[in-house]
């Protein structure tokens, strides 16, 4: 009997796709080679966390390798970890991808493979490519290579200008359910049952937060002073001294996850230009170290909103836990362990003011997208949440 490819045992590369049954089928044709079920670019949609770019990547493996996927040969192991001369995954740390970056992967997606059958593309937030950015990925769309795939990740189609997302076909991931991810936490992580049934619970499917949930006691601590502000927003000066605890929670997670990289990467400047560090740096190379001092600041920021982000995410599992309770749903409750506080609330307002607050959680959340001060936009925020404003 001949031997089975990952295609036909579902492990392989796909194993940590969980709960993307329907997907994972998709791709497995593809990678097979059916009729009509290969295309030169893909677009991976999905919920924040649900595994857009490990889909894409899995693809990518399933496609190199001469098993489809068999997660254990050099070019599945060098794409997982990013090292594959004919994958490429662009992970930004700004909040745009501009022009130049996508320019110079078009010239890459003209470049003949060097080992795989493939030359492989892979953004992973296609939805900060920028309209002049999107206009040069356009032309490598509409006319690609004949062995190179485009493979962007976006939370949904609309998040991606139509022009691009018209030349795309459709890969849809859904939100994983919590048993699948405590299972995935037990088995490929070795957590605990209890802490990874409370992981996946409180993650809200988002397979990265509920490992961090699950392994890291800061985490949880962040989670429940976040949980814990909207039932201490009383007065004005409340709403103002929570905006600032966030804002300066935020700026030192921040911190810690960017200095140590920030100081290596000018480290490894200043050793390959030969420049003493501490001295004034010579004119024809300090332009280059104004350029990496403004990358890292654009990391900074990017950084400090996703940390804002989760902030807010919490607020919407708060609230909508609040409006279960007001409507008297049969649903299970996410923040469980505040079930007393989020009852006082549900008590003392209706479900139109809790769905207002939703609303304005939404909000905040587009404002920090956009170029609104952080600090204003969480002061708005909280001082609607304690129904202030006018």
């Amino acid at each position: 009997m001949a031997m089975k490819t990952a295609l036909d045992t579902g492990c392989g590369v796909w194993a940590d796709l969980i709960g993307q049954d329907r997907l994972v089928a998709q791709l497995r044709r593809a990678a097979a080679g059916e009729d009509h079920a290969m295309t030169h670019a893909w677009l991976f949609v999905g919920p924040p966390g649900s595994g857009r770019s490990n889909a894409a990547l899995a693809f990518a493996a399933a496609l190199q390798c001469r098993d489809q996927g068999c997660g254990s040969c050099s070019s599945c192991i060098g794409i997982r970890n990013n090292s594959h001369p004919d994958v490429k995954l662009v992970r930004t740390e700004k909040l745009s991808i501009g022009v130049d970056e996508v320019r110079d992967l078009v010239r890459q997606s003209a470049l003949t493979p060097a080992l795989g059958r493939y030359q492989i593309l892979i953004i992973e937030d296609a939805d900060r490519v920028t309209e002049r950015g999107a206009d040069a990925l356009l032309k490598s769309l509409e006319e690609p290579t004949p062995r190179t795939l485009w493979m962007l990740c976006a939370p949904t189609p609309d998040d991606v200008v139509p022009t691009i997302r018209s030349r795309c076909r459709k890969a849809t991931l859904v939100t994983p359910h919590p048993a699948a991810i405590s299972q995935l936490l037990q088995i490929r992580d070795g957590i605990d049952p209890a802490t990874a049934d409370f992981a996946a619970r409180v993650a809200q499917g988002h397979i990265g937060r509920a490992k961090s949930l699950a392994s890291d006691p800061q985490a949880q601590q962040r989670r429940l002073a976040i949980l814990a502000i909207p039932s201490k927003l009383k007065t004005l000066n409340a709403c103002l001294e929570a905006a600032q605890e966030l804002i300066d929670t935020a700026n030192a997670e921040a911190a810690a996850i960017t200095s140590k990289i920030d100081a290596e990467e000018m480290k490894h400047l200043t050793d390959t230009l030969g420049v003493t560090a501490g001295k004034t740096r010579p004119r024809h190379v300090s332009a280059l170290f104004t350029d990496m001092e403004e990358q890292q600041k654009k990391r900074s920021t990017r950084v400090q909103r996703d940390c804002l982000d989760r902030v807010l995410t919490e607020f919407t599992s708060f609230y909508r836990d609040v409006l279960i309770l007001q409507t008297e749903g049969q649903i299970r409750l996410i923040n469980q362990e505040f079930a007393d506080s989020m009852d006082t609330l549900a008590k003392a307002t209706n479900p139109q003011d809790t769905i207002g607050k939703l609303d304005s959680i939404l909000t905040c959340r587009k404002e920090l997208m956009s170029n609104v001060s952080p600090q204003l936009a969480l002061e708005s925020l909280l001082i609607t949440l304690a129904g202030l404003s006018s």
